[in-house]
């Protein structure tokens, strides 16, 4: 069966997003490609613990915010240490949805993605 390797987000700033992945989560490029023509570069990022990679697309043309529909998909995150996470999150004013019923939050990108936060379940 086939496994899990990547999703991709397309954003229109790419280094505003790069700045954003790194201080939210840590997330750090290990992968690039390039359009010859300069069309569009594509970025993997990696947590560095596993091998799901986040991949950002930039599209040279683009310059419209990409159409998000109504926010219900996502990608979640486990935090280790869900309050140290969710004071930088704070401090960072990303958060945008909070739900302590269930004991998560969500912090919103550049873009306007959501990433679930979750605390690490043993």
């Amino acid at each position: 069966m086939p496994t899990f390797a990547h999703f991709n987000f397309n954003v229109l700033n790419l280094e505003k997003s790069l700045a954003f992945y790194k201080e939210a989560l840590g997330l750090e490029p290990c992968g690039q490609i390039d359009a010859e023509d300069g069309s569009f570069r594509i970025v993997y990022l990696s947590d560095g613990k596993t091998a799901f990679r986040l991949e950002l697309t930039w599209l040279r043309d683009r310059h419209e915010p990409y159409n998000l529909g109504d926010e219900e998909f996502h990608l979640a995150f486990d935090a280790e240490d869900y309050d140290a996470l969710h004071a930088r999150h704070q401090a960072m004013g990303c958060i945008c949805h909070e739900n302590p019923a269930m004991g998560i939050y969500f912090i919103k990108d550049p873009d306007g993605y959501w990433l679930e936060i979750v605390p690490k379940r043993s």
